[in-house]
């Protein structure tokens, strides 16, 4: 289970969220059977992706975050609805590359260049899009650039990933500061000065764990916590729907060319698999 922490900082001119994302970044390894790169990749957009959501304000509300740069581990997709369930996924769960100049997972060289492009459906006729270009490539920096571009929100983040020699994750999460309406740039500048005390923002939940952060080096400001988790929302109901939007002759269509119809959810990559028999049951019911 993830978690959230959020509390306002000097006189409410700054919001603070800390978040631990471990148990998330398990999930999507297992799924996905992800290498470190890609772990600390497709983990660092699904905690930046969760805090994101974190802001959405009614219960039905979603977002979609895309990462579409050319490095190696292609693009990487992840939705989260208003009830922070988070599932994701990269197009190449196994590239790999050595580790960069600083002995790290080289996340910049899996990511490479590009976009970032956020889309929020909030029961509006038009989802509202927002997008910027890929500065780094090591993403928290990213996406701080996007939330200062296209939200005109100046943020500062950190977030991180650590990943144990049997490929399971040890720790992860972020901490992302926002100046809030009326914050002036002296404040500003001081909640960047904290979020540089927090580059090794993985270390430091692995030792203290998220909670532990807000309490040991925030304490005296009250907390909001919340839960978040990595689910997937697809079923055989949900399935099914989509087969009969499609049209019985459609189906047979495929049935004919290939024996079968056979849907992959790229998020839990669970199999669908749809005979004639099942078909015309379907349709029947």
């Amino acid at each position: 289970m993830g978690k959230i922490y959020k509390t306002l900082l000097f006189d409410g001119k700054i919001s603070l969220s800390i978040l631990e994302t471990t148990d998330i970044v398990n999930e999507a390894i297992k799924y996905h059977n992800l290498t470190p790169l890609t772990a600390a990749t497709l983990g660092r957009t699904m905690t930046a992706s969760l805090f994101m959501a974190s802001n959405l304000k009614n219960e039905g509300d979603k977002l979609s975050v895309s990462v579409c740069g050319d490095g190696v581990g292609g693009h990487v997709i992840v939705s989260v609805d208003s009830s922070l369930r988070v599932r994701g996924y990269i197009d190449n769960p196994s590239a790999t590359l050595p580790l960069n100049e600083k002995g790290k997972l080289d996340v910049k060289g899996c990511v490479g260049k590009g976009r970032i492009t956020v889309c929020r459906s909030m029961g509006l006729k038009e989802p509202y899009t927002g997008s910027c270009e890929i500065i780094s490539g090591e993403l928290a920096e990213d996406f701080a650039f996007y939330y200062t571009v296209s939200e005109q929100e100046p943020t500062a983040m950190a977030l991180g990933v650590l990943m144990g020699s049997d490929g399971k994750c040890l720790s992860a999460g972020g901490i992302v500061m926002q100046a809030l309406p009326g914050c002036d740039d002296e404040t500003a500048k001081r909640a960047q000065d904290i979020i540089l005390k927090y580059q090794d923002i993985s270390a430091q939940i692995q030792k203290l764990t998220a909670k532990g952060i807000a309490k040991e080096h925030f304490s005296g400001y009250y907390f909001t916590e919340r839960n978040a988790e990595y689910k997937c929302i697809c079923s055989s109901d949900y399935i099914d729907s989509l087969m009969i939007s499609l049209g019985k002759d459609e189906l047979y269509d495929i049935i004919n060319e290939q024996g079968e119809v056979k849907v992959e959810c790229q998020y839990c990559d669970k199999k669908y698999v749809y005979d004639k028999e099942k078909i015309d049951k379907l349709f029947d019911k």
